[in-house]
């Protein structure tokens, strides 16, 4: 019998900015303390609306590609590690690279840290540290179907256009389903991250997670 594979989900609308999942990403075993993720404001001036920083292991990653000391891995199963403390020579260039912001710079021990969904886990079969303690699961792993049984008026993307450059993603990110577009459609969308620079910045106090996702799909060529 074929095991359905499990995959990794954010869905920002939910979380809470309780930050268990920065503490408990700190009790990895191969973490040594260290939490290799963090939390943020989809828009500070705007909204209280926080999201979990987690890497989205780019299907061709922008840090590895920089890196000039080949301190930078992917798995052969997606996972994009972090640095290499004998390579990495703490230049930035991975940090300034990523779209998404994740790496960081850990200048007490010049290395860039980021999240490897504690591949030590992830590789077994277990949930992601973060994952198994995030109360509103705004971070979830499991399998698609698990997914879109539990929120059906959502869907999970991995495709992102920053520009002209189009990046393909190991984890997905959740995001309102819209109602005029076809279920088949519906595996080739992708979110325009770059369209909420261009586009009037919203002034709500609290604007919703969903409401800035819903406007920056790329709908399918017919």
């Amino acid at each position: 019998m074929q095991t359905i594979p499990k995959e990794f989900f954010i869905d920002p609308s939910r979380c809470i900015g309780c930050n268990a999942c920065v503490q408990a990403c700190a009790e990895c075993d191969t973490h040594k303390g260290q939490s290799m993720i963090q939390l943020d404001y989809l828009d500070r001036n705007a909204s209280t609306q926080t999201v979990p920083v987690v890497c989205m292991h780019c299907d061709s990653p922008t840090c590895a590609e920089v890196c000039p000391a080949d301190a930078i891995k992917r798995t052969a199963d997606g996972v994009v590690q972090t640095a290499r403390k004998p390579r990495c020579i703490a230049c930035n260039n991975c940090v300034l690279a990523c779209p998404f912001g994740v790496p960081k710079m850990n200048s007490a021990v010049n290395l860039m840290m980021k999240c490897d969904m504690c591949y030590d886990r992830t590789s077994v079969g277990r949930k992601p540290m973060c994952a198994s303690v995030c109360p509103s699961q705004a971070l979830f792993y499991g399998t698609r179907e698990e997914i879109e049984q539990l929120r059906p008026r959502s869907q999970p993307l991995n495709s992102f256009q920053f520009g002209s450059q189009r990046i393909t993603t190991k984890v997905n990110m959740m995001a309102p389903r819209p109602p005029h577009v076809r279920l088949i459609d519906l595996v080739e969308m992708t979110l325009d991250v770059t369209a909420a620079l261009y586009d009037a910045p919203i002034t709500q106090a609290a604007a919703p997670a969903d409401d800035l996702l819903a406007n920056m799909y790329i709908e399918p060529a017919a």
